[in-house]
């Protein structure tokens, strides 16, 4: 009989024993999972100071809004490479901008252009052209792009509207000053570039 009730004590300390520990490390699960998350959010926690008055701001998921990105940092490097004027010196630096952006698929068809006396056409016909961005498709899971425009070409004799379509692959890069977006357009080139409109000036 005594040892029936030793044994049963033992049993029951065992048991206790056990439930004790099962329960501690649940406990220890949640506070750890607790303290996880508090210190993530602490993470996307930032303050803006203003008048030294700090002011609770918070920072967004940069992936929630990396489409937005990606449509501007492709609408941005269109405009500096096909908005032009006829001065050399502003070309230059459009380019120069606009090759920070691209991989080498961009300088391919950059010379290419300057082969084909695309730019000297705009120095001898002092050619103004505005691009207008209609629409630019991005599919994240490919990181691929497709852009729709219209290239405005004023000229002295003429205003021509073409049709541009471009697309390419986005790549993530560190963000710099020549980069704020940090993506690198790869593999870009033009699927469609022709005239939809030709309007003759009056010349008198």
């Amino acid at each position: 009989m005594i040892i029936k009730n030793i044994e049963s004590k033992v049993r029951l300390a065992t048991f206790v024993a056990a439930g004790s520990f099962v329960a501690a490390l649940i406990i220890v699960a949640i506070n750890s999972f607790s303290a996880y998350k508090m210190v993530s959010n602490a993470q996307k926690t930032i303050y803006i100071l203003d008048n030294n008055v700090p002011i609770l701001a918070r920072q967004t998921d940069m992936q929630m809004n990396r489409p937005a990105e990606y449509r501007a940092h492709v609408d941005l490097f269109h405009s500096l490479f096909f908005s032009l004027t006829p001065d050399d010196n502003y070309m230059e630096y459009q380019m120069k901008k606009a090759m920070y952006l691209v991989d080498e698929s961009g300088m391919r068809q950059y010379n290419d252009l300057k082969e084909n006396g695309f730019f000297n056409s705009i120095l001898s016909s002092s050619s103004v052209l505005t691009l207008q961005t209609d629409s630019i498709a991005v599919d994240m899971p490919k990181h691929y792009f497709r852009f729709y425009g219209k290239l405005k070409i004023d000229r002295r004799s003429s205003t021509v509207i073409r049709s541009l379509i471009t697309e390419g692959y986005l790549k993530d890069i560190p963000r710099s000053d020549n980069n704020p977006h940090g993506v690198l357009i790869t593999n870009w080139k033009t699927l469609e570039n022709k005239d939809l409109q030709d309007v003759e000036k009056n010349t008198f």
